[in-house]
């Protein structure tokens, strides 16, 4: 269902938490809801759940002598008796049938849950439906199918569903798994450096990510992210081995972006924050006497918060050059790092909120000299590029019927590459100079992605943070 409505989910719970802000009119019909296989409270939540959603419409079928019937009575339904004349034209009446028979082929035995050849070629719901009726977790591959069930159940290559189930695999895992999923997984478009999950001790998982960014300066081949307390962490780019942490949280970090320098730049509802990685070596003594005043990034912030005053800032990115900040009326405002004028110029984008930016440096010969290049991804599903002092392309980078969640773009010896991820989960990987593309779904939403010199994908989610190079 969550696929259907283009959004992410692994529980009743997230399924109504993630269509309560959806402006979207839909009605979901719910036949044989008696013949379900599963547990029946698990059932009754999601469907009062979504009956308390104001743009969400119901229609549920079920028997009045199934257990759920009395327990959908708090939903205040209105009940249509099927069995009454008006709504049956049948001459005879219907043959009964066992409500499990129709579904007897998703009840049939699994295939053997601890083989990950077995679990990732066989009918996933059938995998699903055992690992949901398991009691032991068949050596780590239950907690890992469940993690990312959403994306399992695709139709896809065994290869691709090996690499998804890799991603999600924690180290307390049978150790004999990683290396068959890893194996298994060499058809993929993807290979898997390294992944941590919820639970991992060795190293530890750095918590749900919010945001995510490349560092740069003394944090130079390190990882930036924030977690769901806003605390700034940073981590090595090779192995995740956890490398220091930033002086000040910043709760309800939205986006995060680092200068050259080192300096990083956080926004959250409150607005943008500058602060120095710990290991950044101050000024001291006369450079920092005759230098007292607020930095570049600083001044810029101040700019911006004269210009936002009537709008909220939503996304925010940099380069040694420019600071740019997305807003809520779509529009993105851009400001040069070393203007003495502090000229803000602004051009609206997108329909709807600005949701993440991405900004590069594109070397312009061979005299050093750049220009700055910005993408934006919007709540209309859009990404636009714009080189700030021009006009911006007309059509849209790329556009999906879903709201852009993250974005990164770097310069790379292959070329300019884009990643893009959207709220249904998917993820596009972009060759912007040949127009290739390349589509991730990793079955959990992401709330940041990173696209590194050599190429390689950074994904950061709730419960996973992994990085992949395409092969």
């Amino acid at each position: 269902m969550a696929s259907q409505l283009g959004v992410t989910a692994r529980t009743q719970g997230d399924l109504v938490s993630a269509l309560k802000p959806d402006p979207r009119r839909t009605v979901i019909v719910l036949p044989d809801l008696h013949a379900g296989i599963g547990d029946p409270a698990g059932f009754a939540e999601l469907v009062i759940g979504l009956a308390g959603l104001r743009q969400v419409r119901l229609v549920v079928e079920v028997r009045e002598s199934d257990p759920l019937f009395p327990v959908l009575q708090p939903a205040a339904p209105a009940v249509m008796d099927l069995n009454e004349r008006q709504w049956n034209d049948l001459p005879q009446q219907e043959p009964k049938l066992n409500d499990r028979d129709r579904f007897q082929e998703y009840v049939s035995p699994a295939p053997d849950l601890d083989v990950p050849a077995a679990v990732c070629s066989a009918d996933p719901i059938r995998v699903t439906a055992g690992y949901e009726a398991a009691e032991t977790d068949h050596g780590g591959l239950r907690t890992a199918w469940l993690r990312v069930g959403q994306a399992l159940l695709q139709d896809q290559p065994s290869a691709d569903r090996a690499l998804l189930l890799r991603t999600a695999l924690g180290d307390t895992a049978d150790p004999r798994i990683a290396p068959q999923l890893a194996d298994l997984a060499a058809g993929s478009e993807w290979e898997l450096l390294w992944s941590r999950v919820s639970g991992d001790i060795t190293p530890p998982w750095p918590g749900p990510v919010s945001a995510l960014a490349l560092g740069a300066g003394p944090v130079e081949g390190q990882v930036l992210l924030s977690d769901h307390l806003g605390v700034l962490r940073t981590v090595d780019l090779a192995n995740t081995m956890p490398t220091g942490r930033l002086a000040e949280p910043v709760k309800d970090t939205i986006a995060l972006s680092v200068l050259s320098e080192g300096t990083v730049v956080a926004l959250n509802y409150e607005g943008l924050q500058a602060q120095m990685p710990y290991q950044t070596v101050r000024a001291s003594g006369l450079t920092a006497l005759l230098d007292d005043g607020p930095a570049p990034v600083e001044q810029a912030i101040e700019v911006f918060d004269t210009t936002l005053s009537g709008s909220s800032a939503t996304a925010v990115a940099a380069t040694a050059e420019c600071l740019a900040v997305g807003a809520a009326d779509g529009s993105v405002h851009a400001i040069g790092l070393s203007t003495p004028d502090r000229t803000v110029l602004t051009q609206r984008l997108h329909r709807g909120s600005v949701n993440s930016l991405a900004a590069v440096a594109l070397p312009l010969g061979s005299n050093r000299a750049t220009a700055v290049l910005l993408y934006s991804g919007g709540a209309d599903g859009c990404v636009r590029a714009w080189a700030p002092g021009h006009e911006p392309q007309e059509a849209p980078v790329t556009e999906r019927p879903y709201p852009v969640t993250a974005l990164s773009a770097a310069h790379t010896t292959d070329g300019l590459l884009l990643a893009i991820a959207w709220g249904d989960g998917l993820i596009g990987y972009h060759r912007v100079d040949s127009g290739a593309a390349a589509l991730l779904g990793p079955g959990l939403r992401a709330n940041g992605v990173l696209v590194t010199a050599n190429g390689d994908l950074v994904v950061g989610t709730n419960e996973a943070v992994f990085r992949l190079t395409p092969r």
